[in-house]
């Protein structure tokens, strides 16, 4: 519910609630207390109309000027003033301006029962203020939740946001590299990966902005990814792909993959020693599974300059941010190869 739509909602209720109120007398006959005449309802109307002033005084003004800065004695001590005002006003109505209900002189009462009476009355009061706090309290603590989670939101989307705009660049350089290596081996080739390329930018530069992309552009992209990777590798390289051949519509957040199957690129490939590269991408039964094996040739920190290691802790915040609880990510070397697994459940149960 928006902002907007939790005033007008809350303005109903209090609306719904007074006319319940005031409108109870017309509804509630039998043939021993039959319909109020006018008199009889004017009599009734003060006290709930006293009732709204003390609640609305409260409400509006009180609660936010006094109680909210912690002046709660001066806070008390409005009320017992206001109160007392609106007690003496009602007194003053039923005695000297509205006509009597009945031609019956009023009975004279002991002191005690006047007090008595006044007390209860007052104790009535206080039950209007304390309903007052209890309200506005419950309603600013909703609207302060309501602001908190939309700044979370939009700061959850900025941060999606900055991680995108840091994955895109090293997602760039180290296809350019491979370009530039094809240019000296194969002009026409290099030609048709720059076409590639293109319709990969394309991808992350425009498709990639939205929250989810359906699973088949995402496995399309990552098989032109693949597919431009291939261009450089050794004869000496084994690898082995299995991406489904018709994906589905499935919505998934993008570019997820592409940091795993880099880095499968980037420390599995070896220039004059046997390497294997497994990349393998499957949905089954609600769940994406991916599973990537490398052969394990470390790059020194002072030669890797591509930033894998920024990608991989932005694939895990990012994973935290649009699939938490959902995912299990599990990774690292194994003997001489490393795996990494990621198991994706696509929707909440």
């Amino acid at each position: 519910m928006t902002a907007s739509q939790s005033k007008y909602s809350g303005w109903l209720i209090h609306l719904t609630v007074w006319a319940v109120i005031l409108g109870m007398p017309l509804f509630v006959t039998n043939p021993d207390r039959p319909l109020m005449t006018g008199t009889q309802y004017a009599h009734f109307l003060i006290v709930p109309l006293s009732f709204m002033i003390v609640f609305y005084t409260n409400y509006f003004v009180l609660i936010n000027r006094e109680l909210s800065s912690r002046h709660v004695g001066r806070y008390l001590l409005y009320n017992l003033l206001l109160i007392g005002i609106v007690m003496l006003g009602v007194h003053l109505l039923f005695r000297y301006v509205l006509p009597p209900v009945t031609d019956r002189p009023p009975l004279e009462r002991p002191w005690q029962d006047t007090v008595r009476f006044f007390t209860s009355n007052a104790l009535l009061y206080l039950l209007v203020v304390g309903v007052s706090v209890a309200i506005r309290m419950t309603g600013g603590w909703y609207r302060a939740e309501s602001a908190r989670q939309e700044l979370e939101h939009r700061r959850t989307e900025a941060e999606l946001q900055n991680l995108k705009s840091q994955l895109n660049p090293h997602f760039l350089f180290n296809t350019l590299n491979n370009i530039y290596s094809l240019i000296q081996l194969d002009t026409s080739r290099a030609q048709q990966a720059v076409l590639d390329l293109s319709r990969m930018l394309r991808y992350v530069l425009y498709d990639s902005s939205r929250r989810e992309v359906p699973l088949a552009d995402e496995i399309s992209f990552l098989r032109d990814y693949i597919e431009l990777m291939r261009i450089r590798l050794p004869r000496h390289v084994r690898i082995y792909v299995s991406l489904p051949e018709t994906p589905s519509q499935t919505p998934v957040a993008p570019l997820l993959f592409i940091s795993l199957i880099e880095n499968a690129f980037k420390h599995g490939v070896s220039n004059d020693k046997p390497s294997h590269l497994l990349i393998d991408l499957h949905e089954i039964e609600g769940q994406l599974i991916c599973r990537i094996e490398n052969s394990l040739f470390p790059k020194s920190p002072d030669s890797d300059r591509s930033g894998s290691g920024i990608g991989l802790t932005n694939l895990v915040k990012r994973l935290e941010m649009i699939y938490p609880g959902r995912y299990t990510f599990e990774y690292g070397p194994v003997g001489d190869v490393y795996r990494a697994l990621l198991c994706i459940t696509l929707s909440e149960s």
